[in-house]
């Protein structure tokens, strides 16, 4: 659907939720910029725009589809970018989508699977209409930008579930729930490395070298979406070697739990194993055994078997396996 279209001029608002069909209107005077934001748009509200704003077939067809890999492509005089927008929703990621046409005097947004608008972005170009008037380069720079500040709170989220995870660890909680939770964590981070990885391949032609022309201008402003992204893609290879080295310090605290109870019972075993010993030999009933009919065999016996007992006893203790 057709959430708002805006038209401004000289970086000031002129128009507020033109219609679709005026949309052409405002396209045919070169001293307008138009700002259309679309979310979930059914295939002939998509259709329509299409015509108006003159868009290439094959973003067309990519926005169409949907989940496409972040992008930034450039189709003679426009661009058509394609972000990931990750949102927390129950302590899952929900992935979305925002296609971006931005064209000499437009922006189009096309919205899919995701909650949280841009408002606060229309809300920041329209407190600088001195950047509002380098028009459709400086708003697709706004859009980005926001969009790769929200992958911040994202990234310190994660950070923090795993700090919870380590703490869970060493403090001997099930380590079958940790592992399988460092691992969803691990899978968290490759949805944002879905996200940035590519998106940071983009931007970098905004910046350096031949630039499209709508960014002539605005170059310092995509340097540093950039260097954001940079910082994003290097927190998630540290943290995500965090998970791996994380892991494996959890399997190791699991075997060597598993060889405290295997000593433990080692222990207990030999334990039982001396007096079964001294009761077998005194249980074969053959009728000529020493101290047999002694009266004071039965609890000298017993007391043996008791101090043989304490004594190994005491020596696993000493040697920690009990």
């Amino acid at each position: 659907m057709l959430v708002n279209c805006y038209a401004y001029q000289d970086g000031k608002r002129i128009a507020d939720q033109v219609a679709a069909p005026e949309i052409s209107q405002y396209l045919r005077r070169p001293e307008c910029f138009v700002w259309v934001a679309l979310k979930d748009p059914a295939p002939e509200e998509f259709t329509a725009l299409e015509h108006q704003f003159g868009l290439h077939e094959l973003a067309i067809e990519d926005a169409s589809v949907g989940h496409q890999r972040p992008k930034i492509e450039e189709y003679g005089d426009s661009l058509f970018a394609v972000l990931h927008i990750i949102e927390i929703v129950n302590g899952e990621l929900a992935v979305g989508e925002v296609d971006i046409f931005a064209g000499p005097n437009y922006i189009l947004t096309v919205r899919n699977r995701a909650e949280r608008g841009f408002a606060e972005v229309r809300a920041r170009c329209e407190h600088e209409p001195d950047l509002l008037r380098l028009g459709s380069g400086f708003v697709l720079y706004a859009l980005v930008d926001a969009v790769v500040d929200r992958y911040f709170p994202i990234m310190d989220a994660l950070e923090t579930e795993l700090e919870r995870l380590e703490e869970r660890m060493f403090g001997g909680d099930a380590a079958r729930a940790n592992i399988e939770e460092m691992y969803a964590l691990k899978q968290k981070l490759m949805v944002l490395k879905h996200a940035v990885g590519p998106l940071l391949e983009g931007v970098g032609k905004l910046h350096g070298g031949r630039v499209p022309h709508i960014c002539v201008g605005t170059q310092e402003y995509y340097r540093d979406i950039y260097d954001h992204l940079s910082r994003i893609n290097q927190s998630i290879d540290a943290l995500r070697d965090m998970v791996v080295t994380a892991l494996s310090v959890n399997l190791s605290l699991i075997t060597v739990a598993e060889n405290e109870t295997t000593k433990r019972l080692a222990a207990c075993a030999a334990l039982v194993a001396v007096p079964t010993l001294v009761a077998g030999i005194y249980g074969m009933n053959f009728e000529h055994m020493p101290e047999l009919k002694w009266i004071h065999g039965y609890p000298l016996v017993l007391a043996f078997m008791a101090f043989a007992d304490l004594y190994l006893f005491y020596r696993f203790r000493r040697a920690g396996w009990l």
